[in-house]
């Protein structure tokens, strides 16, 4: 037998006895992958296609078992197939969740998918809940399934192909509504013509239900590195003057109000966002910016509003936004006599 075939039938061997070891490497290797994007763009882009390749491995596990057991004469033990595909959720999972850590806004909607994304991570690196409790239940491991890829999409295609959040947003939606049929399709038998209506309705109401919370999905490759309400600004250092909670109305009609923010994109990422000027809850301005990203510390942009409203006392607040309406941040201040 030649040397390879017998290192190889030796770390099955291997994994067999100390299945945990895998799922720590899934952990460790998830995390420095973590570092490895934040230190690396162009690391970024080889951890994302492999990445998605690995998918590949999910979504044709049974065939590519079969090839396995042709070519060396041996099938694959159960088990470590699916320690095989737990490493791939958590590799997925812990490379996703610093990014959308960083993004999310913590006092908005966006706190309920980042912390659904956590609690999937727990998960597969708990094994009695992902071997005892999730996988034996199909619809729940392909409901994981799709949202770990889901999540992915939204983390890798900016960095890949440069796409914009919302465009990045419109695929991944799409890709996970298409996928996710088929997954239902399995777990929903269609026996009847009214069943087949049924599971059709039920993937479009997916689609439907995630372009409606699109606002409640953190940006993942888009962040603030810096934020300030001011009245003054620095055009030739691009810097802002102190930054203010508290503003009075008089100072507002005076000066006029800038609202700085950096924000972190990948390289050759080209954005559109919006800073909407909010008072008491209520719309009263949306100013269009381009950003680009590759630059450490920030693309600088900012506003700078001077026309008002004849009431200005109260709670102010600028959202920033992409141009889908996922929220990258908020800016509050308040408006004094």
């Amino acid at each position: 037998m030649p040397t390879w075939k017998t290192r190889l039938f030796s770390l099955i061997a291997l994994t067999q006895r100390y299945p945990g070891v895998v799922a720590a490497f899934g952990f460790v290797s998830g995390v420095c992958s973590f570092i490895l994007v934040d230190r690396q763009a162009k690391l970024a882009t080889a951890i994302a296609l492999v990445l998605l390749v690995s998918w590949l491995w999910l979504t044709l596990e049974s065939l590519f078992t079969r090839i396995i057991a042709r070519m060396f004469g041996r099938t694959i033990p159960q088990p470590l197939v699916r320690y095989a595909t737990q490493m791939i959720h958590q590799e997925s999972l812990f490379f996703v969740l610093p990014f959308f850590l960083i993004t999310t806004t913590w006092n908005s909607g966006q706190l309920l998918f980042t912390g659904l994304l956590a609690c999937a991570g727990l998960i597969t690196i708990i094994d009695p809940l992902y071997n005892k409790w999730l996988a034996p239940r199909r619809w729940l491991y392909l409901a994981l399934h799709t949202l770990t890829l889901f999540a992915a999409l939204l983390t890798a295609l900016p960095i890949i192909l440069h796409l914009t959040t919302a465009q990045s947003y419109k695929l991944a939606l799409g890709t996970a509504v298409l996928l996710s049929f088929p997954s239902l399709l399995v777990t929903f038998p269609v026996q009847r013509w009214w069943r087949g209506l049924a599971l059709i309705g039920l993937t479009l109401a997916l689609g439907v239900v995630g372009w409606l919370a699109r606002s409640w999905v953190p940006p993942a490759t888009l962040w603030l590195t810096e934020v300030a309400v001011t009245t003054q600004l620095d055009d030739q250092s691009r810097s802002p003057g102190k930054g203010l909670e508290q503003v009075t109305a008089e100072q507002m009609r005076a000066q006029g109000l800038y609202a700085y923010t950096a924000i972190n994109a990948p390289r050759g990422l080209a954005e559109r966002i919006y800073h909407v000027w909010r008072h008491e809850g209520e719309e009263v301005d949306r100013i269009a910016l381009d950003i680009h990203g590759g630059r450490e510390a920030g693309y600088r942009a900012w506003t700078h509003k001077q026309n008002f409203p004849e009431q200005l006392v109260g709670d102010w607040e600028v959202r920033v936004l992409t141009e889908d309406g996922q929220v990258i941040g908020v800016l509050r201040f308040e408006v004094t006599e």
